[in-house]
């Protein structure tokens, strides 16, 4: 017996709700479809499927193995369409990117992307949360910071660069720190990161911000800094239309840190697909001149 028998038929009957109308789908008796996956539950030693007379949903353990076959399936199909003389981008793209980065860089790159390739379908999961790709079953992530998980390969697309900042009001009322150290006196204004970087005669500085005001959005954090709460330090494309406006005043620039790299991060076992090559690409011509084009045009 191969260990795909009765998986065609499974994704079938799942896909149509009906072990009729799956029978149809991939030219089978339903008496051949039922027996194939009555046995396929045997080898998995679960049940799949709720049965009735009249409806055939998947129970919470089918509806797992469901979107892992589904999965399987779409990555046979892209392994047959890489060796063969096309190449083209087809399937699913699942990519996770944060919230900010995604919504104003990242997933319009992506949606001209998709355009150009008709036969790919794409979904983006923007979070601030750090995705295990391998477990929850995504592509593609768009990260900052060194990549350090083995089972993936990480590869440059981009650059950014961190500036510490606050309003002149701000300054005017609390005074401008003059060293890292001074920050620790005054109210700084968190984001994602609960660490800053500095580079001080050559060697990496961390601060740890303390502030009456946090937020996971780097919009709002902004704000906070244009209304004289604190001191912040964020990317480039926040701070520098405020910047050239006169807004923000930039602070501790002896200490300014190396520009952060944006990695393109991605299993190992699926770097030859080429939705994950071409996307890649995609995102390394086109990432960093989004993000510097929009640095200078204000919000």
């Amino acid at each position: 017996m191969s260990k795909w028998e009765g998986f065609d038929e499974f994704i079938a009957v799942a896909t149509t709700g009906s072990f009729t109308k799956g029978a149809q789908a991939i030219g089978m008796s339903p008496t051949h479809v039922s027996r194939a996956i009555l046995a396929l539950e045997r080898r998995v030693q679960a049940q799949l499927f709720h049965r009735t007379t009249r409806i055939v949903q998947l129970t919470d353990t089918g509806r797992v193995f469901y979107e892992r076959c589904q999965r399987i399936s779409q990555e046979t199909d892209e392994v047959i369409a890489q060796i063969g003389e096309q190449g083209e981008p087809q399937g699913e793209l699942r990519l996770t990117c944060s919230t900010s980065m995604g919504e104003r860089f990242v997933a319009p790159i992506i949606r001209r992307f998709a355009t150009q390739h008709p036969k790919l379908n794409v979904m983006i999961d923007l979070t601030n949360r750090v995705v295990d790709l391998i477990s929850e079953g995504y592509d593609l992530a768009i990260r900052t910071g060194q990549p350090s998980d083995p089972r993936l390969i990480a590869k440059p697309v981009a650059a950014r660069t961190l500036y510490t900042c606050a309003a002149p009001g701000y300054l005017s009322r609390a005074g401008t720190p003059a060293t890292v150290e001074d920050l620790s006196h005054h109210e700084c204004i968190a984001g994602t990161s609960g660490t800053w970087h500095f580079n001080v005669a050559g060697q990496e500085v961390t601060h740890h911000p303390k502030g009456r005001f946090r937020c996971n959005s780097g919009h709002a954090v902004m704000e906070a800094c244009l209304s004289g709460m604190g001191i912040c330090q964020l990317p480039d494309f926040y701070v520098l239309p405020y910047l050239d406006q006169g807004l923000v005043t930039l602070i501790l620039r002896d200490c300014q840190p190396e520009d952060e790299a944006i990695w393109a991060v991605y299993p190992q076992r699926r770097h030859l697909l080429p939705k994950i090559q071409q996307a890649v690409d995609c995102l390394e011509r086109e990432l960093g001149a989004a993000m510097s084009s929009s640095s200078r045009n204000p919000f």
